[in-house]
């Protein structure tokens, strides 16, 4: 029993490391529906780097380089050219998807590499989840720069004529967002499943996206909704263990994305809208040209 909650634990790292990135770029009023694919590229890419050098340091940095590449490249497309966010996140998750499939091939199967030191099972970076997650709920509602992030994401005329450089800060939002969903793809490819293959990752990205908005863009109720969503993942995968005789495993298999996809419909709703919408962005996915 203790092996499957370590499982949970671990697997809801990778959620909220995920998740909370795409919470700062929201905060500042910028959609990534892309998460998968910063993911698939950032797991793609470590897992290439460590096996090729042996280094799991370098490993992470090379995740975390080329999700603020991703990053940069989204907000230069959202925020430079005021495209359709949407569209561009997309096309993130269109070119992950495509791309690591290619050159990641040649890497398939194990990372070849001793697993990373694990406390009792659990891996360190749980502990450094909750950490982030704390820091991160700190940062956004504790702080001056918090507040400013937040403006720029609530109305950015307003913060403008407050003297906020609304298209510095959310530039460095959406690249600080992109590192993390890099880190994020690592810790799955380096840490919680070093096997690489094809589209690996299996829609966890959009998982996280959901998180975001269950969570409802609270860095501290995000790492609540990680755990449950680590919970159901590994009940997916090992129902036995949990619950013996009850559906089968098929079934289980697609309880994470029914949810999923439960909670984004629900967040669609004018009920959630008038209820809860306070939560939420004003600006969040609208375009911003400076007067």
């Amino acid at each position: 029993m203790w092996e499957f909650w370590v499982r949970s634990l671990n697997a809801s790292t990778i959620f909220t490391v995920a998740a909370l990135g795409e919470i700062i770029g929201q905060r500042a009023g910028i959609l990534n529906v892309g998460v998968e694919g910063v993911m698939l590229f950032g797991a793609t890419i470590s897992f290439m780097v460590a096996k090729t050098t042996g280094s799991y340091l370098l490993g992470f940095l090379a995740g975390i380089a080329v999700g603020a590449l991703i990053g940069l490249l989204h907000a230069f497309f959202s925020i430079t050219l005021g495209g359709d966010q949407v569209v561009n996140g997309m096309g993130i998750w269109i070119l992950g998807f495509g791309l690591t499939a290619y050159i990641g091939y040649p890497f398939t199967g194990p990372l070849g590499l001793p697993r990373i030191p694990t406390i009792a099972g659990l891996s360190p970076f749980f502990i450094f989840s909750v950490l982030l997650a704390v820091l991160m709920w700190f940062f956004l509602f504790k702080t001056n720069m918090g507040l400013k992030l937040r403006s720029v994401g609530e109305n950015p005329s307003v913060a403008e004529v407050s003297g906020i450089n609304v298209a510095r800060t959310r530039y460095l939002s959406v690249i600080f967002s992109g590192m993390l969903m890099g880190l994020a793809g690592s810790i799955y490819a380096l840490d919680y499943n070093p096997v690489w293959n094809y589209n690996f990752l299996m829609g966890w990205g959009f998982i996280a996206l959901a998180l975001v908005f269950f969570a409802m863009w609270n860095p501290l109720i995000l790492l609540g909704g990680s755990i449950l969503f680590g919970v159901l993942w590994q009940v997916s995968l090992n129902p036995e263990a949990l619950l013996p005789n009850v559906f089968s495993r098929y079934i289980w298999r697609t309880f994470p994305f029914v949810i999923t996809i439960a909670v984004l419909v629900m967040m669609s709703t004018r009920w959630f809208s008038s209820r809860w919408g306070a939560a939420k962005p004003e600006a969040l996915g609208l375009p911003y040209e400076k007067d």
